[in-house]
């Protein structure tokens, strides 16, 4: 009996098409066996129970059920030699096995293990959301929705790759013909089934895990540092008379134009306390002084931490629980103190603050209670970023945080809208699962888990752009969850005022030109013109041959530089800090224009560019304004935009193995490569992250 139900073994892609009855299973086979030029194999019950049905008008019998199970096996594998690359079964023991369960209550022991080991390729499980076409076999129309579900734990159950085909007719079939093609090339690269159900369930394109593959094979090309852009050389200066200007400039549009502020924010804290969880591991409490420990590892950061501990926001939070957990806490030698404020500071049953998001730590004292960054960018956003008494700000978090986000707005939101009469409106974004990618080992075959699973990895912040490109706003403030401050909101609000006057005001220019350009009667004044506004205020090259060009092919070129998005970056002297900068960059077209470069994206091994680097004198503060939207008021698809050669390999170990994987172009790396892009000097005050928790002891973020 069980030999009767054994599956030929076949390198045939076997795509077996299932669900309950009358949700379009026989079309859909069909349909697809002719479009891929193979066979289709027709349900074996459908014969076996009309002809039963004709000759002795009875219905199916539980012990039909093994017959018509064998039937089955027999035509697919008869199937098999007449099939051309694909075979698709109208039906399988699968849902033999199913309709056993509903009506019988129970399956035969043999026709369960059978249906457990058939293996498709992929089962495309049919909705529901079709007509119910009555027939002599058919019945329980009104139990559709609760047979699907049956239908879908089965798959669940016993593990088989799937996906569910939904729609009218014409789109099942269409949606089917790309998954076929699709998972024929996922699995000539490598990817099983499985792997390809897990792609098409988050939504990642084929094309973009191919091209993954390629760069963490061959290698990212790294970028070409022409020179670091300075002062009056790609930078432009600011004065205090300047920026006055053009805040008010802003001030006086702000008013007719949609503003929005973008905060990434889905990070977790647990760079900033890492030193300190690194002394909870090395040190041990009793075999040495803290300060001895201090002097062995040459622990810099935490002598400063506990020197200034009393001036951290969270101190006497701690120390209050501290005193209620230890009756005894202030009988305690110092050691003892300073160990036990480290271990419940990061403790996951106490505060727990390494494994938080920024945002939700609390980072300023004031008299009447303690901010947390949510609380400081919802006060910069009335105060720069509202416009008609409303201010829109976005937040990207993690999924498992956003009700923490949400409970901290809750609380502040009223006394903020109620002192600057000004409506706050909060929303939340995710990363999207899309932008995952894959990782490879270093003999480049697929990482995977121990179930054999793709291990999937964030893209990183550069995914983004997806989140930016569905926001609804003329201009856009972008900074850093952390880039906040206690003192001086009135000049951080003016500069800021300051970029978003720059913006508007070369927008407004660009958007004459691109106006001018729609025009038949333009002249070749009007031409130089504007190539001379992008090689001067622009900072961009235009080919060199650009003078031989047709007037048409003139008026193109220009039009496809013009209408971009554009952003306007603020610059601060480079102190040391770690991260991006503004450098002149040579694309492969020969042309030069400004890019914001990571250390990361350059080619260590190359001497000038590694001098190039150096010499830079200005750093990234993550401080954008940008316009998102063209001249004649429709929203730019950012995705158009991005260096997707701009990407990361990243080396990293899970398991004890090694990996590589690919991150994304960075937000304002690549991600904004192909932008208009403005860079502007601002002071230093305006910018104040916290990378680690000690910055949190800086001027910026203390008391007045």
């Amino acid at each position: 009996m069980e030999e009767n139900l054994k599956q030929q073994p076949t390198e045939i892609i076997k795509i077996a098409i299932y669900g309950p009855e009358s949700t379009g299973k026989t079309t859909l086979a069909k349909q697809l066996a002719e479009h891929f030029n193979t066979v289709w194999i027709p349900e074996f019950a459908r014969d076996y129970l009309q002809q039963k049905w004709d000759q002795q008008q009875q219905i199916c019998q539980k012990d039909d059920l093994l017959p018509i199970a064998i039937g089955q096996t027999k035509l697919e594998n008869e199937g098999l030699q007449k099939a051309n690359v694909f075979l698709f079964a109208d039906t399988n023991l699968m849902v033999t096995k199913v309709f056993s369960d509903i009506y019988y209550g129970e399956t035969d022991a043999i026709l369960a293990k059978a249906a457990k080991k058939h293996k498709y390729d992929l089962f495309l499980l049919t909705d529901i959301d079709v007509p119910w076409e009555k027939d002599d076999l058919r019945d329980k129309p009104e139990k559709r929705e609760e047979t699907l579900k049956i239908f879908e734990d089965n798959l669940i159950e016993f593990n088989k790759p799937y996906v569910k085909i939904s729609g009218p007719k014409e789109k099942r079939f269409q949606k089917a013909i790309t998954l076929i093609a699709s998972l024929l090339e996922a699995k000539r690269v490598g990817l099983n089934s499985f792997d390809f159900v897990h792609l098409n369930h988050r939504e990642i394109k084929l094309e973009c895990v191919k091209n993954q593959v390629a760069f963490l094979i061959n290698g990212i090309q790294a970028v070409n540092l022409e020179r670091p852009a300075k002062l009056n050389d790609g930078i432009e200066s600011l004065s205090a008379e300047e920026a006055t200007y053009f805040a008010n400039f802003f001030d006086e549009k702000r008013n007719h134009i949609k503003l929005k502020k973008f905060v990434p924010a889905s990070g977790a804290a647990s760079r900033m306390f890492k030193f300190l969880s690194e002394f909870l591991q090395d040190y041990k409490l009793g075999e040495e002084s803290i300060n001895a420990y201090i002097n062995r590892k040459k622990a810099k950061n935490l002598s400063l931490f506990l020197i200034g501990l009393d001036k951290f926001p969270f101190y006497e939070e701690v120390i209050t629980r501290l005193t209620i957990l230890f009756t005894d806490f202030d009988s305690w030698g110092y050691d003892s103190k300073q160990y036990a404020f480290i271990k419940i500071l990061l403790a996951k049953d106490e505060f727990d603050v390494a494994n938080k998001p920024k945002g939700v730590l609390p980072f300023h004292k004031y008299p009447s209670h303690l901010a947390t960054p949510i609380e400081e960018h919802l006060n910069e956003a009335v105060a720069y970023a509202s416009s008609n008494q409303k201010a829109h700000l976005h937040f990207t978090v993690s999924e498992e945080h956003q009700f923490e986000f949400e409970k901290i707005v809750e609380n502040v939101k009223p006394k903020i809208e109620a002192a600057s009469q000004t409506e706050i409106s909060v929303t939340y974004s995710y990363q999207d699962k899309s932008t995952d990618s894959v990782a490879l080992d270093y003999d480049n075959q697929f990482f995977r888990e121990e179930n054999d699973s793709l291990i999937f990895r964030p893209g990183g912040h550069g995914a983004l752009i997806q989140n930016l490109n569905n926001l609804d706003a003329d201009i856009i403030f972008i900074k850093n969850i952390d880039n906040v401050i206690q003192n001086h909101l009135d000049e951080i609000s003016l500069y800021k005022k300051a970029l978003a006057g720059i913006l508007l005001d070369k927008q407004q220019q660009i958007f004459e030109y691109l106006r001018m350009l729609d025009e038949d009667n333009l002249n070749r004044e009007i031409l130089d013109e504007i190539v001379n506004f992008i090689q001067s205020k622009l900072h961009f090259e235009v080919a060199e041959d650009f003078s031989k060009y047709t007037k048409e092919s003139k008026v193109d070129y220009l039009k496809n530089y013009l209408n971009r998005p554009i952003r306007v970056c603020g610059m601060v002297k480079n102190e040391g800090e770690p991260g991006g900068g503004p450098f002149w960059v040579r694309d492969k077209k020969g042309l030069v224009f400004l890019q914001i470069v990571e250390s990361s994206q350059i080619d260590e091994k190359d001497a000038n560019q590694i001098k190039i680097l150096k010499s830079s004198t200005h750093f990234n503060p993550v401080d954008l304004v940008c316009g998102i939207r063209n001249y004649r008021g429709a929203n730019f698809d950012l995705t158009e935009f991005v260096d997707h050669s701009s990407g990361f390999i990243v080396h990293k170990n899970k398991g004890g193995k090694d990996l590589k994987a690919y991150e994304l172009p960075g937000l304002w790396n690549g991600a904004m490569a192909k932008w208009l892009t403005i860079f502007v000097e601002v002071p230093l005050i305006t910018f104040n992250p916290v990378k680690t928790v000690n910055d949190l002891l800086k001027i910026a973020h203390q008391p007045h």
